[in-house]
């Protein structure tokens, strides 16, 4: 700004293209073209600021107050040109909204960011006039006595921008942890639903049958039906057998939480170890010991145990394969068969919601969840939960999907960012 109120635009343009400075390209993480695009933004932006100051005063002869009023206006002018050319160049680049573009490049509170950047040209218009009120080489002593105080700034500016940054992460946290916790419950409702189906349906109706052979015997013995009795007590055998059976099926589940001191690779082992035992389908697990939060290995037990069942129901496969593997601050799940497939663009069958629940589990836990099917070629499903969202450890990781990483306006100002496996052996019962 201090530039465009000093020399003439096309002269302030052209210092500002050379002099715009990015340690990125020195690191050699901006390409070419990319630092020229950069660089012309930043020297479009400070011609026009040049060219609107100069249109109204004169640094050596107009009032204080009009100088303080023409750099405002420079400052709203270079404002609207250098984030104008970035959001309508990244909005096509990355195929979003351009204002939302601009809410990214704007860092804090707005009324904050306007008084910052409004506040910056009163400083260039005092460094302007300071050195041009100066003679010779003793005015550019001015310049350092200006540029370290902005230097503090500078490192106070990205130091808030680090605390806003933490400041959402931790919101995001808790926004994926309240989702977290309210999935849980919703499950937790759905299993006490189930069970209280299970009883109703099963156990309920096989007690009032053994109340019924009961009474039915009694007046055998009165009527001294002796064998019409033994082959009902045979009857009761069977149906008092078969109650055993599902209260010990019932105790277990209830017993057994869905990981175990184990963890998840033996959780998902063991069911379909379970499920192997009730089938005729082969099921070939590769699963990795992956570091993952409780919540987010709790959700991907429950979307492997739910693409295996939808897979068993409606699939007709002859394999399943299911497999878990840590990629960076990524797990990915794959589960995949070799059924009838189906066309994933066609609604889904009425009163169906497994695929639905799988895509929830994944939203909720930050992650996302891709299925692909061809009728006649099975199915794949592929879904990534993020392991740093709810990980004390500090690591770049991705949550909710963002305008890619565009540069801080402080900084450079018109930058825009740049097979399944083989199957292992089959679990057999």
């Amino acid at each position: 700004m201090a530039v465009a109120f000093l020399y003439p635009p096309a002269m302030a343009g052209s210092a500002a293209f050379l002099a715009a400075s990015d340690p990125r390209e020195l690191r050699r993480e901006v390409g070419l073209l990319q630092a020229l695009f950069n660089r012309s933004c930043i020297a479009l932006a400070v011609w026009a600021a040049g060219g609107v100051f100069h249109l109204f005063v004169t640094l050596d002869g107009s009032p204080p107050a009009a100088l303080v009023a023409a750099a405002l206006l420079a400052a709203i002018v270079d404002y609207v040109v250098n984030f104008g050319v970035i959001s309508i160049v990244a909005s096509l680049h990355y195929r979003t909204n351009p204002i939302r573009v601009i809410r990214e490049l704007r860092i804090g509170r707005l009324s904050e960011f306007i008084i910052s950047y409004l506040g910056l040209a009163v400083f260039g218009l005092m460094l302007a006039k300071f050195v041009d009120d100066s003679s010779g080489l003793q005015g550019w002593w001015i310049v350092p006595v200006f540029v370290l105080p902005l230097l503090l700034a500078r490192q106070m500016f990205f130091r808030s921008k680090a605390l806003e940054e933490a400041h959402k992460e931790l919101q995001d946290r808790e926004h994926v942890l309240r989702a977290l916790s309210n999935r849980m419950a919703e499950e937790r409702q759905d299993e006490r639903m189930q069970i209280a189906a299970f009883l109703h349906d099963d156990l309920a109706q096989l007690l009032f049958r053994l109340s019924i052979q009961v009474d039915v015997a009694r007046r055998h013995l009165e009527s001294g039906k002796v064998d019409e009795t033994e082959e009902l007590l045979l009857e009761i055998k069977e149906t008092k057998n078969r109650t055993s059976d599902r209260i010990r099926a019932l105790i277990r589940d209830l017993h057994r939480s869905p990981l175990g001191r184990a963890g998840l690779g033996e959780a998902i082992r063991g069911f379909l170890a379970e499920m192997a035992r009730e089938s005729d389908v082969r099921f070939r697990a590769d699963i990795d010991e992956v570091d993952v939060p409780a919540p987010i290995a709790l959700l991907l037990y429950h979307n492997a145990r739910e693409g295996v069942m939808n897979a068993l129901k409606h699939a007709k496969a002859s394999n399943i394969w299911v497999e878990v593997e840590q990629q960076g601050d990524e797990v990915e799940m794959v589960l995949r068969d070799d059924g009838v497939g189906f066309d994933v663009e066609a609604p889904g069958p009425e009163g169906h919601y497994g695929m639905t629940m799988m895509r929830e589990r994944a939203t909720v836990g930050g992650g996302t969840f891709a299925i692909q099917s061809v009728p006649g070629e099975g199915t794949t499903i592929t879904v990534r939960f993020p392991t740093s969202w709810l990980q004390e450890e500090e690591s770049p990781g991705q949550g909710e999907p963002q305008v890619p990483a565009l540069p801080p306006a402080g900084a450079s100002r018109g930058a825009v960012a740049t097979p399944p496996a083989a199957p292992t052996e089959p679990i057999r019962a």
